[in-house]
Parts: structure tokens; C-alpha cells; sequence
């Protein structure tokens, strides 16, 4: 069996109809840093994704890019997907069948990148890593996932607002702003 790639899960994800939204939209996997020490998850394509195959490349990857270069990063540098791969109709929000059907493509990807921090943009996102958390008070602070009984195979979330959610509702973005330079602030203490 070939190793499992980017390229070939992109392939194998053109392929795959196993969700309803799939016959109508365009997939769109995750790009960027293939060794990526940052993956940043958000919900699904909109329509600007859904049109360029792309993750985040609307208004709100539009201030996902300003926030990066806020902390000093760039598109480049980092890892971005969604946990949906198919744009829903009228960028309703994703059901839990969607989510569900799409996880294996997501765990797919966070294995072949191996980030030492994910982070979700918003309760969709955050949902898959934790359920009992709601991003309201979750944003902003870091949280250990252990996925086995080996500290090795642990790794941080960090969860943060989808940047839509400050396009949506300006009380929002301080809030963002601040999350980002905490993000940053975490990232320094990793690096030690």
C-alpha cells in the first residue's frame, strides 16, 4: 500500500461522494506546511472555497491572514483545513452527519502533518477534539489532548473564535486579536 500523502488523499477525496453536500460542491482539503508545527481547523468551505477549492480563501481567510501576520506567521508556515471538505448549501452550518462522515479525512490529514498544535476556529472545530467545551470559554487557553496512554502522543489545542464569527459580530474581534497574541505568547514557551 503506497504511503499516505497529501497528494493522494486530494485525489482520493475528488473521489469519494459519501456525503450528500458532496455531489453538488467542489472538495476542498487543507493546504500549506507540510511539516507544519501549526494546524489551524475550521468548519467548512464557503463559497469563495467551494469556487477555488481552497481552505479559507474568503473574507474570513482574508482575516485569518491578517491575524497570522499579526503574530508573525504566515499562510506558508502553517497547516489550514476544515473539519467538512464540501461546502453546505447556503454555508449552513455542517451537521453532525457531515462532521461525522468527514472526521477520517481530517484525522487523515492531522496524521500526515503531525502538528504539535492544533487549532480549532470555532465550536465546530472545537467540537471534534473536545465535546464538552464550548468556545466561549474555551478560546484562548491551551488544552492537552492525549490520544494515548503515552505522553509522546499528546498534543496541544488551542482553541480560538472562527475569524467569520468577529465578521459577524465586531464585538468579536478584540477578542481574536487577543486569542492570536496568546497564541503567539504559548507558541515562545514551546520553543523553549
Amino acid at each position: 500500500m503506497p504511503t499516505l500523502t497529501l497528494d493522494l488523499l486530494r485525489e482520493k477525496l475528488k473521489e469519494w461522494k459519501g456525503i450528500g453536500i458532496a455531489k453538488n460542491a467542489n472538495p476542498v482539503l487543507g493546504e500549506g506546511n507540510e511539516k507544519a508545527e501549526i494546524m489551524f481547523i475550521g468548519e467548512a468551505p464557503g463559497e469563495q472555497e467551494d469556487k477555488q477549492g481552497r481552505p479559507f480563501v474568503g473574507p474570513a481567510g482574508k482575516f485569518l491572514d491578517q491575524l497570522l501576520e499579526g503574530i508573525g506567521l504566515k499562510r506558508s508556515d502553517v497547516y489550514i483545513s476544515n473539519v467538512v471538505k464540501f461546502r453546505p448549501p447556503e454555508n449552513r452550518d455542517p451537521t453532525p452527519e457531515e462532521k461525522e462522515a468527514c472526521m477520517p479525512w481530517l484525522q487523515a490529514e492531522i496524521a500526515i502533518i503531525k502538528p504539535k498544535i492544533v487549532v480549532p476556529l470555532g465550536r465546530h472545530a472545537l467540537g471534534h477534539f473536545f465535546t464538552t467545551l464550548s468556545i466561549s470559554a474555551a478560546h484562548g487557553k491551551a488544552q492537552v489532548l492525549r490520544r494515548a496512554q503515552d505522553d509522546r502522543d499528546s498534543m496541544y489545542v488551542f482553541p480560538i473564535y472562527h475569524p467569520a464569527a468577529a465578521l459577524h459580530n465586531p464585538g468579536l474581534r478584540q477578542a481574536l486579536i487577543d486569542d492570536f497574541a496568546g497564541l503567539k505568547a504559548f507558541l515562545a514557551t514551546q520553543k523553549k
